[in-house]
C-alpha cells in the first residue's frame, strides 16, 4: 500500500505536512508514504522533525500549481507540479492513493482526465462529513464538485454516499434522505420533485424520503444528497458556526465536532482510485487523517465495491 502526497499544496506546506506524516507513520500504520515536492526542503523538515527514513521515498517536483491559477492550463503548462506528478503515479500504478491540499480545480480536473470516472458514472462527486447532535456521523454530497444537476446525478450520488457510510463510516444499512424544502414528497423545485422517485425507485439505497434543512444534524438521514450549490452553502454555514464558536471561545462536546481537521479530508467519490481533496488551511491532524482516510479507502475495497455496484 502505498499513498501519494503533494507535499507543495496548502497554506502552510510543507511543514505542517511533514509533521503529518510523521504522526501517521507513528502509530506503525501499514501504508507507505510517497512524498512529491522540493527534494532539498523536504529532506531538511524530515530530518528535523525525525521521519523515520525507511517509511518514505521522496519525488522530486519542480513547480508547483497556485491556488488561483486556472486548473486546466496549469495542469498542461506545470507537467513537473506536484499535482501533476501526483496523479501520473496514481494512473500508472505506482501509488494506490493521492492526496493534496492543494488547487481544489486542478484536483477535480485531474480526477476526471487522469484518473476518469467509474464505467457509468456520470459525474463524480465530492461529500463531507455532517456531525450529528446524538454523537453519531453522516455524510453530505455533493458539496461543490457539481453546482448544477440533473436527477440522475442526485441518484448516482445517493449511491456511491451510501457505499462510503457503509465501508467508510460504519454504518450497516444507510438511510439516504434527499435535502428539501419540505417533507412530503412533490415538495421543493423542479430537481427535487424529479429526482424523489428516482431515490425511492433505487434498489440500491435505504431512502427515508425529504430532509429539511432543519434535520440534518439532527440524525435523521445517514446519507443527504443535494446538489452541489445547496452542499457547499450547507458546508460554508456549518464552518462559519464552528469559526464564531472558537473565535467567542465557547467549546462543547458537539460542536468541537465540526472541527474539519478530525476528518482530513473530502474523498472524490465515482473515479477509479483513491482521492483526497484537503482544505488549504490544513495543519498536520487533518493530514494524518487524510492518510488514514486514503489507508481505509484502499484496503475496504471501496472503489471497487462501487465499480462492481454500477456495472450491475
Amino acid at each position: 500500500m502505498n499513498i501519494a502526497l503533494d507535499m507543495m499544496g496548502g497554506d502552510f506546506a510543507p511543514e505542517e505536512l511533514v509533521k503529518g506524516v510523521r504522526d501517521y507513520l507513528s502509530e506503525k500504520n501499514p501504508a507507505q508514504v510517497s512524498l512529491i515536492g522540493d527534494e532539498p526542503q523536504l529532506k531538511k523538515l524530515l530530518t528535523q522533525y525525525q521521519v523515520p527514513v525507511n517509511a518514505y521515498r521522496i519525488i522530486a517536483s519542480t513547480e508547483v500549481i497556485g491556488m488561483q491559477e486556472h486548473p486546466l492550463r496549469a495542469l498542461k503548462e506545470k507537467p513537473n507540479s506536484s499535482i501533476a506528478i501526483g496523479f501520473g503515479l496514481l494512473a500508472s500504478g505506482k501509488t494506490d492513493a493521492f492526496i493534496s491540499a492543494g488547487n481544489t480545480g486542478a484536483m477535480l480536473i485531474g480526477s476526471l482526465y487522469t484518473i476518469k470516472p467509474i464505467e457509468g458514472i456520470q459525474r463524480p462527486t465530492i461529500g463531507t462529513i455532517v456531525p450529528m447532535e446524538n454523537g453519531s456521523t453522516g455524510l453530505l454530497l455533493d458539496v461543490g464538485a457539481n453546482a448544477d444537476c440533473k436527477a440522475e446525478h442526485l441518484n448516482q450520488f445517493a449511491t456511491l454516499g451510501s457505499l462510503y457510510a457503509q465501508h467508510i463510516l460504519g454504518i450497516e444499512i444507510p438511510r439516504v434522505g434527499l435535502v428539501n424544502i419540505g417533507e412530503e414528497e412533490g415538495k421543493g423545485n423542479v430537481l427535487a420533485q424529479a429526482t424523489y422517485p428516482l431515490l425511492k425507485a433505487n434498489p440500491d439505497i435505504h431512502f427515508i424520503g425529504n430532509v429539511e434543512g432543519r434535520d440534518i444534524f439532527l440524525d435523521h438521514a445517514d446519507v443527504l444528497v443535494c446538489e452541489g450549490f445547496t452542499g457547499n452553502v450547507i458546508l460554508k454555514l456549518a464552518e462559519s458556526l464552528h469559526g464564531i464558536m472558537e473565535r467567542q471561545n465557547v467549546h462543547t462536546e458537539y460542536f468541537d465536532r465540526f472541527n474539519f481537521e478530525d476528518y482530513g479530508g473530502t474523498p472524490v467519490l465515482g473515479v477509479n482510485k483513491p482521492v483526497i481533496i484537503g482544505h488549504g488551511i490544513s495543519r498536520a491532524k487533518a493530514y494524518k487523517n487524510m492518510l488514514l482516510l486514503a489507508q481505509k479507502m484502499i484496503s475496504t475495497q471501496l472503489l471497487a465495491k462501487m465499480a462492481s455496484a454500477f456495472k450491475a
